[in-house]
């Protein structure tokens, strides 16, 4: 996600900001995202007034004063009708919804993971983007089980604590839930291991001999950001490294935050030997603001980012990173339905599944750490 770095909710942020330029054309939640200072995950869960999403008022304050400044208008939909009698389902035929498709790739790689597992087994998958729209997306599944669905795969592309709408318990079919859970676990669910992969790349970096480890944070309020963050505490700590929260900076998913986190690190009095980029955006800034300071990958300081996007094979030299399981949490989904749970009954219990590191070349041993902490004081390598 290529946003801007969100603003920090200091006093008088809104008013130093220059007004926004009205867009020509329709005006898109990219646009509101630019103007208000944040990602568009922000802008887009403001809008929605998703549940569940801890946000700061004063954020969305923000957003809203920037859509009404830009003119934005959201579609008006007719009163939330309630859900018909659930359709006999159909054998062969599931239903997959999602709130989003086009912020990130996650999604689109979850469908294809369910694809393959349902064509294997002679199944028809029929996906529906939601929104997570509380008068649409109801409407959306209705029309998913009149088609005749035998069962419901219901995702959202942001890892997360839901409050199950009431329908889904209402529906006589089987419901999975991915990337999700509820806190009754009235749901099978399947979630990434967040904390362990944060762990897991951490303890890499640990492994080559680095001590100074810096981070470079998602938005707070997401549960992956706060999961990460707590596998690179939990690694720190089993190797006796002590937390320094000098080398922890808040970002927000994107190229940008990661150039400025990077900036900043940079002019720390000890600068950090490796940083961990919480994910592969973040890293392409950061890789941007550490060869422009004349700083050399993995030579000179290494980098691991998360989530194994294209790009971060592309990359030179070809970054270290994470692989969120989407593939194989689509399938899993599907292979739960061989053995169905009965809709609205028992507790089910949150399954996670492996973020595994892919190594390659952006992560090198640290040099000796005399001339190390030397040359880092210097300000050269």
């Amino acid at each position: 996600m290529s946003e801007p770095t969100e603003l920090r909710d200091t006093p008088g942020a809104s008013r130093r900001r220059k007004p926004a330029a009205k867009p020509k054309g329709r005006v898109t939640m990219t646009d509101i995202a630019r103007a208000a200072g944040c990602s568009q995950a922000t802008v887009s869960f403001v809008l929605n007034n998703s549940p569940g999403i801890r946000l700061s008022q004063q954020t969305r304050d923000r957003v809203i004063e920037a859509a009404r400044a830009l003119g934005y208008s959201p579609p008006v939909f007719s009163a939330l009708r309630p859900p018909v009698t659930p359709f006999e389902g159909l054998d062969g035929v599931i239903g997959f919804a999602v709130d989003q498709l086009a912020t990130s790739p996650e999604a689109v790689v979850a469908i294809e993971g369910a694809r393959q597992a349902s064509w294997n087994a002679g199944n028809v998958l029929l996906v529906a983007q939601t929104m997570g729209d509380a008068v649409m997306e109801p409407r959306a599944i209705q029309a998913l089980t009149r088609r005749g669905i035998s069962a419901l795969i219901y995702m959202t592309i942001f890892t997360r604590e839901i409050a199950a709408p009431d329908f889904l318990y209402s529906l006589d079919i089987p419901v999975i839930l991915l990337n999700c859970y509820t806190a009754d676990y009235a749901f099978p669910a399947v979630v990434p291991s967040e904390i362990a992969g944060g762990q897991s790349a951490t303890r890499h970096l640990i492994a080559h001999g680095h001590r100074r480890i810096a981070t470079i944070t998602g938005e707070p309020w997401m549960q992956a950001a706060q999961d990460r963050l707590k596998g690179y505490r939990r690694a720190l700590a089993t190797a006796d490294i002590p937390f320094d929260p000098e080398l922890v900076v808040e970002g927000d998913w994107s190229a940008s935050a990661g150039y400025a986190a990077t900036v900043k690190l940079l002019g720390l009095k000890e600068r950090p030997t490796a940083i961990f980029c919480q994910n592969d955006r973040t890293a392409i800034g950061c890789y941007e603001a550490l060869k422009e300071a004349g700083l050399h990958i993995p030579q000179d300081i290494s980098v691991v980012g998360y989530d194994d996007e294209e790009i971060a094979r592309h990359l030179f030299p070809p970054l270290t990173t994470s692989i969120l399981p989407h593939l194989a949490m689509g399938q899993w989904a599907i292979e739960q339905l061989e053995t169905p749970p009965t809709p609205g009954r028992g507790r089910y219990p949150i399954t996670k599944l492996e973020c595994p590191l892919v190594e390659r070349e952006s992560v090198a041993d640290v040099k000796d750490r005399t001339s190390q902490i030397a040359a880092s004081r210097l300000g050269t390598y």
